[in-house]
């Protein structure tokens, strides 16, 4: 879920008649390509330290908001249909490491670990329309919470979930809509204070779901001590869930699966 925190001398952006593209000093990915090309995603090696994931946060911020690049082999490598697409954040992204066995027999987890919904929103028509699934279970909120991205209205986030749900629809796509999960606190962010957001923020996504004819699954119900924590051992620091956690989170996931689709898994 974190960012690494960024100085506030690491943020000048140089613009210039020459070169009007996001320039940021010292930055190791200057020589990515720009504009529009055939192949934008260059490999590059994993940063070794810390000042280099700072950099290569920053690089994303500015080239690569959504991480459109994430995903783009894996997408061209997909050799049996998308049944239903998992689109969400760091909770999403951890559960193929977790639980890979779920993630078969068209079941896809396309999630990425820090992202809110504005990425998501970026990124979807790759990361899901595109793959022509059935359905789309969309788990997303955490980080908006967090302020990752920065600040936000509850209406602007509510709507870009809104909007990832009409984009599906409008491709034949159902919809499956998940709960937060539980959270008391933030560890990359701890001047938060997330429960009651968290709880205000599903009770919306509930009524969001019932009045379109969307699929809504509680995993918080299923996750949250009566103080709107992560119970003891679902969680390896209160957010993201241990194996014990997404155990508890599977049945629920194909039970909506399940429900929106009909039949079996």
């Amino acid at each position: 879920m974190r960012y690494p925190k960024l100085l506030a001398a690491g943020l000048c952006l140089t613009a210039s008649a020459v070169s009007a593209q996001t320039n940021v000093p010292g930055d190791p990915y200057a020589g990515d390509p720009v504009g529009i090309v055939a192949d934008p995603c260059p490999a590059h090696s994993k940063p070794a330290d810390g000042q280099g994931w700072q950099m290569w946060n920053l690089h994303m911020l500015t080239r690569d908001h959504g991480q459109l690049c994430r995903y783009r082999a894996q997408n061209a490598a997909l050799t049996e249909p998308a049944r239903v697409v998992f689109m969400g954040d760091s909770i999403t992204d951890n559960w193929i490491g977790a639980d890979p066995s779920l993630f078969t027999h068209g079941l896809v987890d396309r999630g990425i670990s820090g992202q809110t919904t504005p990425q998501m929103l970026l990124r979807f028509r790759q990361d899901v329309i595109a793959l022509r699934p059935k359905a789309v279970h969309i788990m997303a909120g955490t980080n908006d919470i967090a302020g990752n991205t920065g600040a936000a209205t509850v209406e602007t986030v509510q709507g870009n979930i809104e909007t990832m749900a009409e984009l599906a629809h409008a491709h034949g796509i159902k919809v499956i809509l998940a709960s937060i999960p539980p959270a008391a606190a933030f560890p990359w962010s701890p001047e938060k204070h997330p429960a009651p957001q968290i709880l205000a923020f599903n009770r919306w996504l509930r009524g969001y779901a019932t009045a379109h004819g969307y699929t809504y699954v509680d995993y918080h119900a299923a996750l949250t001590t009566a103080e709107g924590g992560m119970k003891p051992g679902l969680a390896s620091d209160g957010v993201h869930p241990t194996p014990a956690g997404y155990a508890v989170m599977r049945p629920l996931a194909l039970a909506a699966v399940a429900k929106t689709l009909g039949g079996g898994r």
